[in-house]
């Protein structure tokens, strides 16, 4: 029995990770179906309100299983969003989907109707069928990286984010990517990838490429460049697949200890106004609308505290108890704010409504019962 009771501690977190669904999608544009791997946020059942990004992995057939990890893993801690990933099958389609002019280098013939297929076909579907937020992103490995970069062409690129793991670029798309990028007029992320062991021709040429985009000047756009030590064409994707998850949802993550030893350094910083700051840029940049997290707040509050800004403790303590009015940080930290302004009556009504709440890290109901009585001790009831 305790055999038994031990394998199923093992075995049923597998059993909590989003399980892929594999679709059919009728083409009339292929004229034939074509096969799709999505897999949904681990509770998007449940949080029927909630909007998500896109991911779409070209090479579906073995790049949307470590794609689709990656995502799962990092938001799980919050590292990224919860998203969406779709991963379209190219299994013996592949040369057909991605072929282009040898004259023009554009997609042609069988190329032509996959782009389409994907912009005109497949994302109305998803977005349609599923609660899709305003922002995707678009991941290839060679010849589908190379691919990819087509959309950014159209007048309203279809992605905001471009994942290009080795790319096997076409003639002419040096010039073409730079100036597209040079003068987009929305927030774009473009990752580009390489190892020191990749194929020779395409490394040399990622490399050139890489010196070129060292010039852009366009602020609206977030490029970022991984060339990995001792990583052949292959292997290579496996570390950059979570690197560019994490760089391009670098605002998106929590407050970590680098930032807060950065902000540390920097007593005149409004670090209130840092933090709704941030939360604006993960809206406008990400088309996300996220509660402040509350581990955010403490951060905050520490570097608040330590500075002695009184009137910006206020204001956190109102945003805290606006964005977490079950838990006990918003009446914690205004009765804090009580407490540092000379006021220990109203500082002990806020501590005592605070014991009523959902306790977070350090703070609990034994916490404040200390803070009740040292003001009461130094006070009188």
């Amino acid at each position: 029995m305790k055999i038994r009771l031990l394998l199923l501690v093992f075995i049923l977190p597998l059993f909590m990770y989003a399980q892929p669904e594999y679709k059919v999608v009728a083409s009339k544009i292929l004229k034939q179906k074509r096969d799709i791997k999505i897999q949904l946020p681990r509770n998007y059942s449940s949080n029927t309100e909630k909007s998500y990004p896109v991911i779409y992995v070209l090479d579906g057939d073995y790049l949307f299983e470590p794609v689709a990890g990656n995502v799962d893993y990092y938001s799980y801690w919050e590292d990224m969003p919860e998203a969406i990933v779709v991963g379209i099958n190219q299994r013996g389609y592949r040369n057909k989907d991605v072929f282009y002019d040898k004259v023009n280098f554009f997609p042609a013939d069988t190329g032509a109707d996959f782009f389409e297929f994907v912009g005109m076909e497949l994302m109305p579907v998803i977005d349609k069928n599923y609660r899709t937020a305003n922002f995707s992103i678009a991941m290839g490995h060679d010849l589908t990286a190379n691919f990819i970069n087509y959309f950014l062409f159209k007048e309203k690129p279809l992605f905001k984010g471009y994942v290009n793991l080795s790319p096997d670029y076409a003639s002419e798309m040096h010039d073409r990517i730079a100036n597209s990028l040079e003068f987009a007029e929305q927030k774009t992320w473009y990752y580009l990838a390489t190892g020191s062991e990749d194929v020779n021709n395409l490394r040399t040429d990622i490399l050139q490429f890489h010196q070129k985009m060292s010039s852009l000047s366009n602020d609206l756009v977030h490029y970022y460049f991984d060339d990995f030590e001792n990583q052949n064409h292959y292997n290579l994707v496996g570390k950059a697949i979570p690197s560019a998850l994490q760089q391009m949802f670098i605002v998106y993550r929590p407050i970590a200890q680098k930032d807060f030893r950065k902000l540390s350094t920097k007593e005149s910083e409004n670090y209130y106004q840092y933090l709704e700051n941030k939360y604006e840029q993960i809206q406008e940049l990400y088309g996300l609308q996220i509660p402040v997290r509350s581990n955010d707040i403490l951060e905050i509050s520490e570097l608040i505290i330590k500075e002695e800004k009184w009137d910006q403790l206020k204001d956190l303590a109102k945003l805290a108890e606006q964005e977490h009015p079950d838990k006990m940080i918003g009446n914690y930290l205004m009765g804090m704010y009580y407490e540092k302004e000379g006021d220990p009556k109203r500082a002990l009504k806020e501590y005592q409504s605070a014991y009523a709440k959902e306790k977070i890290a350090f703070l609990d109901q034994d916490y404040l019962i200390q803070k009740i009585d040292q003001i009461k001790a130094d006070f009188g009831d």
